[in-house]
């Protein structure tokens, strides 16, 4: 990275290596050198900060390597992790206000409260020292911004505030208090209520299939949207509208800077794939990885590369914690996808009427354990709220007046379930057999891809799984003790497979169970369409001689199996109106590139197809609850039309169907013109990334929005690319990191990481790679040292104090 203050200066020689907006890089070499003292090194460290902005950390020991990860991850994202640990930490109305004091007051009911001595213990030693010069990297570089001003990220300046300084101690307390599926439950609950429980499958199909039956002791005519408490609270109140969504936040994280969409629920995911020698043209496995999160604000990976005698690891780690994600070391590859453990459950707790600080569980009464906050706020005074826990947890919602209280259960909250730890113990690994002990350190559900070195290739299923008395996890359940947790399995319960015969394995967030899965260990019904997954499985298989630009290839890949099935039921003779519609769509090859007018044509009839079928096989006393339509549920209707669709079913599909054409086709003129030549599925899918502060107005002046380039893709496609939620056609969220690993030739691995490496709009790497994303155009991943001296664009030494 390149010093932001010299670049203030005015470098000609950087400024020219900034690219015009939409040009894929191309950045000539510059070189600069500079020197820091720090507190925290054990003996001095280089950075060398390659011409695409990624910095290689040449350090003594391993712990100095993580410190300089920690020191980089700040360089390049200081704001952008401060104010995640702030909000974490519950520290916001100290800086913002009175408004924030709530958001806060959520946080902190969900830091974790259990014996901090005993979860560091369960961390081994050398993990545990990465972790604290991970945390002394971070403040060594707060400490340094603090010393001179001018090397602060902009925001500083203009919201009036100053950085956090870390803690390990607090790393770990915070934990995602996702809501997982609780909100479905709740859905469900009230779908049951009125004796309409089949109609959850519109909205979310279980995969694998499975009867829902209704929980002994749930009276479900009672459970309502309060119950979900504070999951409700919404967004943070920065003032004016909606920020850009925060992907650096979990989807489901309460209390982020923008609350999950219920599209970013259903899209957030991952592509991967693993090449065993026998099946590639280079004759060395071949590891490829694109996760999916939310785009539109702060870039979810940051790229590292950590040197040191025993570690050689780089690739993409979430900013904030220590380690990379998804890479490689000298040894092996490994990327990620999500996988389901359904890991939270709601709690429906009675209330003593007569004292409703008690609730009953186990045959009597138990009191609530009660804890005092006292939240700072600027500007104001303090505020002090009480928080109130079960045994099962966090109480989300208490409500004396119907006697009555919810409390939310997850993974996250117990014991051992820290998640700064897990991707340090990865990194240190030599092969697969030390990683399967660094798995039991990792406790959010993830499909593990391995490669290595010498051949092999390997899958496994890693993270917690309750063990639950007794019910599913699909409804919300009584809180008295008969549906409690009783324990949590680890990765060893999961599924796994090494070096399989076919020479090839893929996820991509289906259902991926071996068919003879036990039926009472399904860790989840929430497994995505498969439509991904097949299409991966269908290039990969037909693919003898699979080679890095095939993999490169198969990241960018538009091909929309739902389009595809879609235009099989093709009215032969439609209406008038419809025809200009069907004729445009017949010949398309159901690719949604960019620069496709049937793309577009298919997206905008799609849309007001999935609204025509929802409405017509939804009862009105349902459709406040059923307000989605998953693809293989309006596919299915549209193949074989039943009787939700009334007393003559091809008769009303047919005429849905032709209906959302003529209307397709006339917003296509409406949106695109009237020309259907000129329309194209980019001019719609646009691709506009904002600070998620930009509805404050000198936030938004300050850092420029970057835009100007529409995409191919959505959802469904391999080249992942959904829309956000409302009206809009914008680009919500997608593969914005994307990786392709020759295992053992490493430096001809490929990478792409939108928007770029630094949130710093003086920096050249702030949008330097847009047009390479929005291109395909792959930059190489630089590993060996003399791949990274040739394209050295800088080099910082940092020495100890």
């Amino acid at each position: 990275m390149l010093n932001r203050r010299s670049f203030l200066l005015g470098s000609t020689a950087i400024l020219a290596a900034v690219p015009a907006a939409g040009a894929p890089l191309r950045v000539g070499p510059v070189t600069v050198n500079r020197e820091r003292i720090m507190q925290g090194l054990s003996a001095p460290i280089e950075i060398v900060d390659d011409r695409y902005g990624i910095p290689h950390i040449r350090a003594a020991t391993i712990p100095d390597a993580f410190f300089g990860q920690g020191y980089v991850v700040a360089r390049d994202r200081l704001f952008q992790i401060d104010l995640s640990y702030r909000r974490d930490l519950g520290r916001l109305a100290e800086a913002f206000g009175p408004k924030f004091a709530k958001h806060d007051a959520v946080a902190r009911l969900f830091r974790f409260r259990g014996d901090l001595d005993a979860e560091l213990a369960r961390v081994p030693a050398d993990v545990l020292a990465c972790a604290r010069a991970y945390v002394a990297g971070i403040n060594a570089r707060i400490d340094e911004v603090t010393a001179d001003p001018s090397l602060l990220p902009l925001e500083y300046g203009i919201l009036g505030i100053a950085p956090l300084k870390w803690n390990l101690d607090d790393l770990v307390r915070q934990r995602e208090a996702s809501e997982g599926n609780t909100d479905d439950s709740v859905r469900r609950a009230q779908l049951a209520a009125l004796g309409l429980l089949d109609l959850d499958a519109i909205v979310a199909p279980l995969r694998p299939a499975w009867k829902m039956t209704l929980p002994k002791g749930l009276d479900a005519a009672a459970v309502t949207d309060a119950d979900l408490g504070v999951l409700r609270i919404g967004r943070l109140p920065f003032g004016g509208p909606p920020p850009a969504a925060d992907p650096a936040a979990p989807a489901a994280r309460v209390s982020s800077l923008d609350n999950a969409t219920s599209a970013d629920r259903g899209n957030a995911g991952s592509n991967a794939w693993t090449v065993a020698p026998s099946r590639t043209a280079t004759g060395r496995p071949i590891l490829a990885n694109d996760p999916h999160l939310g785009i539109g604000g702060f870039s979810p990976r940051h790229v590292a590369h950590l040197t040191a005698p025993g570690l050689d690891v780089i690739g993409g780690g979430s900013p904030g914690l220590p380690g990379i994600m998804q890479g490689h070391t000298d040894r092996f590859a490994f990327g990620r996808t999500n996988f389901h453990i359904d890991q939270s459950d709601l709690f429906i707790l009675e209330l003593n009427p007569e004292n409703p600080e008690q609730y009953r569980h186990g045959g009597g009464w138990k009191r609530f354990e009660t804890v005092t906050e006292t939240i700072p706020v600027k500007d104001g005074p303090a505020e002090t709220v009480t928080l109130r826990y079960a045994v099962q947890g966090p109480v989300i919602a208490h409500d004396p007046a119907r006697c009555r209280a919810s409390v939310l259960t997850t993974v996250a909250m117990q014991p051992g379930s820290a998640d700064c730890f897990a991707m340090i113990a990865i990194n240190l690994s030599k092969d697969w057999a030390s990683l399967r002990k660094a798995f039991a350190l990792h406790p959010s559900p993830t499909n593990f891809h391995y490669a290595d070195i010498d051949g092999n290739t390997g899958w496994q299923v890693i993270g917690f799984m309750p063990v639950r008395k007794a019910g599913d996890g699909l409804l919300p359940v009584p809180g008295d003790g008969s549906h409690d947790w009783t324990g949590m399995r680890n990765f060893s319960s999961l599924p796994s497979e090494y070096n399989p015969k076919k020479g090839w394995f893929a996820s991509a967030n289906q259902n991926n169970l071996p068919d003879d899965w036990p039926r009472d260990r399904i860790p989840a019904f929430s497994f995505r369409d498969p439509y991904r997954y097949e299409r991966c499985a269908e290039v990969l298989a037909a693919q003898p001689r699979h080679s890095i630009a095939d993999s490169v290839a198969l990241q960018h890949d538009t091909l929309s199996t739902p389009a595809r099935q879609f235009l099989a039921q093709l009215p032969a003779s439609p209406s008038a109106a419809a025809r200009p519609a069907v004729d445009m769509l017949r010949g398309w090859n159901a690719h949604l590139d960019a620069d496709s007018g049937p793309a577009a044509l298919f997206e905008i009839v799609w849309r007001d197809l999935s609204k025509r079928m929802l409405a017509a096989i939804v009862p009105e006393r349902a459709k406040n609850l059923v307000t989605e339509i998953a693809p293989s549920i309006l596919l299915g209707l549209l193949d074989k039309p039943d009787a939700r669709l009334g007393a003559d079913p091809q008769g009303t599909r047919d005429a849905i169907l032709d209906a959302a054409l003529a209307a397709g086709w006339a917003s296509a003129q409406q949106l695109l013109g009237a020309d259907p030549a000129a329309w194209r599925w980019g001019t719609l899918h646009q691709v506009k990334l904002r600070h998620p502060l930009s509805a404050i107005p000198a936030i938004a002046k300050a850092f420029p929005p970057i835009e100007g380039q529409g995409s191919g893709g959505d959802g469904y496609t391999v080249m992942a690319r959904w829309l956000g939620s409302g009206p809009g056609w914008n680009v919500g969220g997608g593969s914005s990191y994307q990786q392709v690993i020759d295992v053992g030739a490493w430096d001809n691995s490929r990478i792409l990481i939108l928007p770029g490496q630094s949130i710093d709009p003086r920096s050249p790497h702030y949008r330097d790679q847009y047009g390479s994303w929005i291109a395909g155009d792959t930059l190489p991943l630089l590993y060996s040292r003399a791949a990274v001296d040739k394209a050295a664009a800088s080099r910082t030494t940092l020495k100890p104090s």
